[in-house]
């Protein structure tokens, strides 16, 4: 039985307990309340880290965390979620927390993960988080939606979809180069109410999936806006790698929150018609996308609220910050 909120306020749940509810409750936010270290070194899969012992742990929790929603916490033994959980449920989070925290989540032989997730919070209060998985992989998850777009399994770092993520209700594939384009990586995810969107190449090789061209627009579940738009490369010798017309970046309008998607190209003059963007997924690997030159250039132009660079190699990005004042660029391991 699971435990029930009691005097104290918030519930303590056993392992299976906790496994069973994040299970169950598909909105279920997952903070991982240790330090940034502990996170990085390994965490619940698709938990946001909030840091209890930092001194702005309840603005932070509020920044980002629903009130409608259930708040699912723990740390290493379950002492720093126990405190964390009496503050949440003092500032009216209902609060669950793992006994024995990750300790036991482990000796019990429950999954973990190494992808950083990165948390947001929509125009009427509810989480929106960003697993980044790696190079053009992300999963987007927004009150019980799984988005996964350009999944890849081998590109990298091993990604086992089947064991590690939910099956999708919706794939975006940008185009069909084999570090976006992974066929069996998308039928692990595929379930049968699953939606892809991808260009009208990728359509064609997998026999299924909604093509969409530059401009055009889909209405997603959950009231999700999807609009493809150009991705492509005007630097004479580097046409061939992505043309123009052919492949998609796309922007995700999830309540409000607005995500770019840049998908493969260069610093193109449609990113001019692109606004309001929140978050912005810009790639920078020369030849094949863009310089940092270009990069800081086409953020200018965006002027996201953040700018996460992706899909990247050995490119040198430590000069983002200093050059976009105004803009909180993360970087984050997505080579």
């Amino acid at each position: 039985m699971l435990g029930v909120l009691g005097c104290k306020g918030y519930a303590d749940l056993n392992v299976d307990e906790f496994e069973k509810m994040l299970s169950k409750d598909k909105a279920a936010q997952l903070v991982d309340v240790r330090t940034p270290e502990e996170y990085a070194a390994g965490h619940l899969p698709g938990a946001i880290n909030i840091n209890f012992q930092d001194e702005a742990f309840i603005e932070n929790a509020k920044a980002l965390l629903s009130k409608e929603q259930p708040v699912m916490v723990y740390c290493r033994s379950g002492k720093r979620s126990a405190a964390a959980a009496a503050v949440l449920d003092g500032n009216f989070f209902k609060t669950y927390n793992l006994l024995g925290g990750f300790l036991a989540w482990t000796g019990a032989g429950k999954p973990v993960s190494a992808y950083d997730v990165e948390g947001f919070k929509t125009a009427s209060g509810e989480l929106l988080t960003v697993s980044l998985i790696k190079h053009g992989s992300l999963a987007i998850r927004y009150k019980g939606l799984s988005i996964q777009v350009d999944p890849v399994s081998g590109y990298g770092r091993q990604t086992d979809y089947a064991k590690e993520f939910p099956k999708a209700d919706i794939i975006l594939v940008t185009h069909e180069h084999g570090d976006h384009f992974d066929k069996d990586a998308i039928a692990s995810l595929r379930k049968d109410d699953t939606q892809l969107f991808t260009n009208a190449r990728c359509a064609e090789m997998l026999l299924w999936g909604k093509a969409l061209a530059n401009g055009e627009s889909a209405s997603l579940p959950g009231g999700i806006l999807l609009d493809a738009v150009p991705a492509y490369n005007y630097t004479e010798g580097h046409l061939q790698f992505h043309p123009k017309g052919r492949d998609n970046g796309f922007v995700l309008t999830i309540d409000g929150f607005r995500i770019y998607i840049a998908g493969d190209t260069e610093d193109i003059p449609e990113m001019a018609g692109l606004k309001d963007i929140d978050l912005a997924f810009l790639p920078v690997n020369q030849p094949y996308t863009m310089t940092v030159d270009q990069c800081v250039k086409a953020a200018k132009t965006l002027a996201p609220k953040v700018l996460i660079p992706y899909h990247f190699a050995q490119t040198d990005l430590s000069s983002l910050p200093g050059q976009l004042p105004g803009i909180d660029v993360r970087l984050r391991q997505m080579q």
